[in-house]
C-alpha cells in the first residue's frame, strides 16, 4: 500500500476515536491484529480496540486525541499526539474527579491491504493518573 492509503486509514481510526463512533474501527484494523502494547484487558482486533475505546470515552466524555506529528510508509504510520479529556466517568476503578488531563504518546501502525495488522505505542499514563490526583 502506499503511504497515503496507509495514513488514510490511520486519520480514519483517530476520526473514530475523537467522535466516539467506534463501529467506524471495523474494516481498519485486522481480526487477528498485534497489539504489542494493548491496554489492560484489551481484547483483539476492531472489537478490542472499540471496547478500549468505549471505556475511555465513559471516563472523558470530552476525550480528543490531537495528531501532532506523522511519519508515513509504504507499510508504517508513526504518530506522535497529545490526548485530552476531562474525567467525568468511571476509570479502573476510580470514580469522575471533574479534572482535565493532558498526554503525550506515539504510537506506529503497521498496515497490509489497508488493515493496520500490528501496533506498538507509549502513553504517559503515569502523568494522566498524577494530572487526575490518583497516581
Amino acid at each position: 500500500m502506499s503511504p497515503e492509503s496507509n495514513l488514510a486509514v490511520q486519520e480514519r481510526f483517530g476520526a473514530a476515536v475523537n467522535t466516539g463512533r467506534l463501529e467506524d474501527l471495523d474494516g481498519l484494523v485486522a481480526p487477528d491484529c498485534l497489539d504489542h502494547d494493548p491496554a489492560p484487558g484489551q481484547g483483539p482486533g476492531a472489537q478490542g480496540y472499540r471496547d478500549m475505546f468505549a471505556q475511555m470515552r465513559e471516563a472523558f466524555p470530552d476525550l480528543h486525541v490531537e495528531v501532532e506529528h506523522v511519519t508515513a510508509t509504504a507499510d508504517d504510520v508513526a504518530i506522535a499526539y497529545t490526548l485530552t479529556g476531562t474525567h467525568n466517568g468511571p476509570l479502573m476503578g476510580h470514580g469522575p474527579t471533574g479534572r482535565r488531563i493532558s498526554v503525550r504518546g506515539v504510537q506506529i501502525a503497521r498496515f497490509s491491504d489497508g488493515l493496520m495488522v500490528e501496533r506498538w505505542g507509549s502513553s504517559d499514563q503515569l502523568g494522566m493518573l498524577a494530572q487526575l490526583g490518583l497516581g
